[in-house]
């Protein structure tokens, strides 16, 4: 016992600057992670502001689930959640491989700036680019549609095309900046592989698809399954910002619902049913990919 101790405390001498560096993460999940978890148990209690809670059964499950609202929520969550993941999830892939191929050391660091800078706007700041952009009167986007004739288009307050501005400006916040991990897996490739590669005659395609990918592959995974997982987060951010009375109904989500529920309507009960079924969904779906990632390429988050 005396050993064990005497080394947890050799370890800590030696790490305690890290931890340090560790410990506002640690607290930041802690609290707003962790301790909310404890709470969960209001979705089946009646809320009093005074006085105790009182026992509710599933009366706020079957409230939610009856309600016609709460579907469109869901499917709105599903489809948008849906389209970032298969259109977005790849694009940082491509780029870190992109990236990789630069030669340049200055010209890469250039490249990088430009591509990571979009990830520290905030998006209010990135909501009022877009609806400068994308004005029906005088946004970039519809200027060039009139030099082939085409008719203006009101992307900020058309159905049609809100979702894939949601999905357009995603991809431009946060592509960039994700290239990072499949920037650092690529780097931990032996460099002797492609060596022996060059010296068999592989060219730089031959190389990226039998060395460069299948190094990557077990990131691309972990990341696919996270990614997964977090997909019913489709950004309550975003969504509040891009948000108008002409297309709420088809980017209303499963947070914004929450929001407009509990914090709005001081409803905080049937608020917490629906951030506890958008838990155990997600949950379903890292289940979901994590078994689907270890049939199809063998990696999985365990």
């Amino acid at each position: 016992m005396t050993t064990h101790r005497q080394t947890a405390r050799r370890r800590w001498h030696a790490w305690w600057p890290y931890y340090l560096l560790a410990m506002p993460g640690l607290l930041y999940f802690a609290t707003f992670h962790y301790l909310p978890m404890f709470e969960a148990k209001l979705a089946f209690e009646n809320y009093r502001i005074i006085g105790p809670n009182t026992p509710a059964g599933l009366k706020h499950l079957n409230t939610l689930f009856s309600s016609p609202e709460f579907y469109t929520v869901l499917a709105n969550t599903f489809v948008i959640a849906a389209m970032k993941l298969v259109f977005i999830f790849p694009i940082p892939v491509v780029l870190a491989l992109m990236i990789n191929e630069v030669r340049g050391n200055w010209l890469r660091r250039g490249i990088q700036s430009v591509l990571y800078l979009p990830h520290f706007l905030s998006w209010v700041v990135i909501a009022g680019i877009s609806i400068a952009a994308l004005s029906p009167t005088d946004g970039v986007f519809n200027e060039a549609r009139g030099l082939f004739g085409l008719q203006p288009i009101a992307y900020m307050t058309d159905a049609g095309s809100i979702r894939w501005v949601l999905v357009f400006t995603e991809a431009w916040r946060s592509a960039g900046w994700d290239s990072l991990l499949y920037l650092a897996a690529i780097l931990a490739i032996d460099p002797e592989l492609y060596d022996a590669a060059e010296l068999d005659g592989a060219g730089r395609w031959q190389k990226i698809r039998h060395i460069t990918l299948p190094g990557i592959a077990p990131t691309i995974a972990t990341l696919f399954i996270l990614n997964a997982g977090m997909a019913l987060n489709s950004g309550f951010d975003q969504i509040f910002n891009f948000s108008n009375d002409a297309v709420r109904d088809r980017i209303d989500i499963i947070d914004t619902f929450v929001y407009r529920t509990g914090l709005q309507s001081g409803e905080f009960a049937l608020a917490t049913a629906a951030g506890l079924c958008k838990g155990l969904v997600g949950m379903i779906l890292v289940l979901c990919a994590h078994h689907a990632s270890r049939y199809l390429t063998g990696k999985g988050v365990w």
